[in-house]
């Protein structure tokens, strides 16, 4: 039925019974109002697109689509198919092309191998971070990563944080924030889904600071400790460095005739290369005894690339978190919670209000300059200056640690438990 489409006419359709009913608009021809049984009335538009075949559209519904948009709509198409444009087609090829592309997208896993590679293995703390990111993109490992979305990683910070761990919820934040940014950059991903993912706590710096006495019922605790935590812990509290940098620790980082650990490129957190530390005479001492200990138990051959605390011969300790509640254990429920790395703050504020000079309590933790780096000249000229005044402070720290007060108000200085006390 072909007449002038009118909201007047159309309105006064009714539905049949049963099939179909269709109105041509002769103002646009092509276009018609298919309307069926239930009421529904939709737009079609049928045309032959110029040297191929004839295509039909549906528009939309009456009257949400009215009889003008409809008109409108039609002529697009009709325009379109006359310059041979044909938009069911392009739609196929699309639809083709994105399955495709889908066919050959990588998963998370796949990712996660190359983030790994590329950049992870370059970073100190990359097994770290890798192992964060595994752990926390577990479910999701065989997905492809273009179904990963920014609210599937918003739900893993925050369930992490509902467990009870802001602090690693913050780190797992980062992870997946630099991962996402690793993966939209090199074009596996469309968007950078991790960027500004909300951390479910604002962090600040540490204001813990271990007393003298704190400090010295830690170095009391280590001998309760093991052959293995006890002498990684004296070592820790002796030389105030870094956790992983003494318990990565290997043979051929100890100088026994220089009674100074030297740390080998890329081992400290600043990437200083000549970085060392001077050793007190009695952990020289409980090292020597402690390689000969490890050369009748391993052999000669090949010690030096061996880990000092180890108890493989061939990987650094772990189970950190195990030892701490042991050693909070021997401390007693009066110590108040503490961090391996509170015993660094620990020794730089004791040593500073004991006088010693700022600036090379700094160099002793080696901690970074906040000015321009400098060159290799001044730096090597800065650590033969500042060798005598390191070694002084902390053969001075190993004395104040081990100065105990007896009940007759003399001196007494015992390095190490059970090692021969002395009266000063």
């Amino acid at each position: 039925m072909a007449q002038v489409l009118t909201d007047v006419f159309l309105r006064k359709i009714k539905p049949p019974t049963e099939g179909r009913d269709e109105y041509s608009d002769t103002l646009r021809q092509g276009l018609r109002l298919r309307v069926l049984p239930s009421g529904r009335r939709t737009w079609m538009y049928e045309k032959r697109v110029r040297g191929g075949v004839k295509r039909k559209h549906t528009l939309g519904t009456y009257p949400a689509m009215s009889i003008k948009e409809a008109r409108d709509a039609a002529l697009e198409l009709q325009l379109e198919a006359e310059r041979g444009i044909d938009r069911i087609l392009d739609a196929q090829e699309a639809e083709k092309q994105r399955t495709r592309t889908l066919s050959t997208q990588k998963t998370v896993r796949e990712v996660l191998k190359i983030h790994d590679e590329v950049h992870c293995s370059t970073l100190k703390s990359g097994k770290e971070r890798m192992r964060g990111l595994n752990e926390a993109l577990a479910p999701h490992l065989d997905d492809r990563l273009e179904d990963l979305d920014r609210s599937i990683l918003q739900s893993i910070v925050d369930k992490k944080a509902r467990s009870g761990a802001p602090v690693q919820a913050n780190r797992i934040a980062a992870y997946l924030g630099k991962f996402s940014k690793f993966a939209w950059q090199r074009g596996y991903q469309t968007t950078h889904i991790g960027h500004c993912l909300e951390k479910p706590r604002k962090e600040v710096p540490r204001d813990r600071v271990l007393t003298l006495k704190e400090m010295r019922n830690i170095q009391r605790a280590s001998f309760e400790m093991g052959p293995l935590w006890g002498p990684l812990l004296r070592l820790l509290i002796a030389t105030a460095q870094r956790r992983h940098q003494i318990g990565n620790l290997k043979w051929r980082e100890i100088s026994f005739d220089e009674q100074q650990i030297n740390f080998g490129a890329g081992r400290t957190k600043n990437n200083e290369w000549n970085h060392f530390v001077h050793l007190p005479s009695l952990c020289v001492h409980e090292l020597r005894s402690m390689r000969e200990a490890a050369a009748s138990r391993w052999g000669s051959e090949g010690l030096n690339d061996r880990y000092i605390f180890t108890t493989t011969g061939r990987t650094p300790p772990s189970g950190y978190s195990k030892f701490k509640q042991r050693l909070d254990k021997a401390l007693g429920p009066e110590m108040e919670h503490w961090t391996f790395h509170d015993l660094r703050t620990g020794f730089a504020t004791v040593m500073c209000e004991a006088g010693a000079d700022e600036i090379i309590v700094d160099r002793i933790m080696n901690h970074a300059a906040v000015s321009s780096a400098p060159s290799a000249v001044a730096r090597i000229y800065n650590r033969a200056k500042n060798s005598g005044a390191r070694r002084e402070i902390i053969d001075n720290w190993h004395k104040v640690l081990n100065e105990v007060p007896p009940s007759d108000g003399t001196t007494v200085v015992g390095i190490h438990q059970g090692s021969g006390a002395r009266r000063a």
